[in-house]
C-alpha cells in the first residue's frame, strides 16, 4: 500500500512495554503521529517490587491489560497483549524464595497468563525465557527445564512464546530449536524477542523474531532477506523508563525504520509491488499468524 511512493500501510513494533507513571500515552502519541498502527503491549514487569503470590500476579497483568484498554480507546490503534513472567524476575527471587518457591510462582503466573489466552485477553505468553546474563550452573540447568516446561504448557495451549534470552549467535537459537522440538511447540510459535538483524534461515533455525531495529539493521535485513524462509518483525523493546533513556530504542523507530527498509528495497531493484508484500507480512499477516 503505496502512496505518492510512500507506503501507507500497517506498521507495528511487536515488543513496547508502558509505564503510567512515566511518559506512557505520550509515547503511544509519538508512534502513532510516526505512522505507527498498531504495537504489542508487553507486561513489564516492576524489579523493584515483585508479585510474590499469584494473587498479585494477576493484579500487576490486569493493570496491563487495563493501560491496553485506554491507548486503543485514545487512539484508536491496535493494542495486542502479551502476559508472562520475566525470566529475571525469577532468578531474582531464587535468592529471596529459593529456587523451588521461586519456579513454583513462576510456574503459576505462567499458567494464568495463558489463562488470559484462552479468554482473548491477550495474545502471546512472553516475554519468558532465560537470563540473558551469566548465572551459576545450577540456574542455568533450572532456567532451562524451567523454559522447556512453559514451551511444553504452551504447546499444550496452542499458544506463541516471546523470548527474553541470551546473545550468543546463532548457537541461541540453535538451543532453543532443540527446547521446542522436545517440548513439541512449533518452532515458528517461539519468538526470539530483541533479535539481531540475521533473519537467515541458517541463523534462525526455523524460529520466529523481532528484530531490534537499532542502527545498521534494515541494511543486514535487505542482505539476508533473500535467504529467509522464517516468520520476522520489528521492535523497539520501548522501556517507558526515563533513567534508561539510552537503553532501547524509542516509539518513533518502528515507523522511521519501515520507510528506510521501503527505500532501501527499492533501490536494490525490488518493486513496491513486492515491497508491499514485504512490509504487510512483516507487519500484518505474519503477526497474524504467530499471535493468537
Amino acid at each position: 500500500m503505496f502512496k505518492d511512493g510512500r507506503w501507507i500501510g500497517p506498521i507495528l513494533d511487536q515488543h513496547m512495554h508502558l509505564d503510567r507513571n512515566n511518559r506512557y500515552l505520550e509515547a503511544v502519541n509519538e508512534f502513532v503521529i510516526a505512522g505507527g498502527t498498531a504495537i504489542n503491549l508487553v507486561h513489564k514487569p516492576n524489579f523493584s517490587k515483585l508479585p510474590v503470590s499469584l494473587s498479585e500476579y494477576r493484579s500487576v497483568y490486569e493493570e496491563t491489560l487495563e493501560m491496553a484498554r485506554e491507548v486503543r480507546d485514545k487512539f484508536e490503534i491496535s493494542v495486542s497483549v502479551i502476559l508472562g513472567p520475566h525470566p529475571v524476575a525469577w532468578e531474582n527471587q531464587i535468592h529471596t524464595l529459593g529456587l523451588e518457591e521461586s519456579t513454583s510462582l513462576h510456574i503459576q503466573a505462567v499458567k494464568l497468563a495463558l489463562e488470559y489466552i484462552s479468554l482473548g485477553d491477550a495474545v502471546c505468553l512472553g516475554e519468558v525465557g532465560r537470563p540473558h546474563y551469566p548465572v551459576d550452573e545450577k540456574t542455568w540447568a533450572a532456567s532451562n527445564e524451567l523454559l522447556l516446561e512453559i514451551m511444553r504448557l504452551a504447546n499444550e495451549a496452542k499458544t506463541s512464546v516471546q523470548l527474553h534470552v541470551e546473545d550468543n549467535g546463532e548457537k541461541t537459537y540453535s538451543d532453543l530449536a532443540k527446547i521446542c522440538d522436545e517440548s513439541g511447540l512449533p518452532r515458528h510459535f517461539a519468538i526470539r524477542h530483541y533479535a539481531p538483524a540475521d533473519i537467515t534461515q541458517e541463523f534462525t533455525h526455523g524460529l520466529s523474531a523481532t528484530v531490534s531495529v537499532g542502527k545498521g539493521s534494515i541494511s543486514k535485513i535487505v542482505e539476508c532477506i533473500g535467504k529467509s524462509n522464517s516468520f520476522w518483525g520489528m521492535e523497539t523493546d520501548y522501556l517507558d523508563d526515563p533513567r534508561r533513556p539510552g537503553a532501547v530504542l524509542g516509539p518513533k523507530t518502528i515507523p522511521k525504520r519501515t520507510h528506510q527498509l521501503s527505500k532501501e528495497l527499492i533501490d536494490n531493484g525490488y518493486s513496491e509491488a513486492e515491497v508491499s508484500e514485504i512490509l504487510t507480512n512483516i507487519h500484518f499477516t505474519w503477526p497474524n499468524e504467530i499471535y493468537s
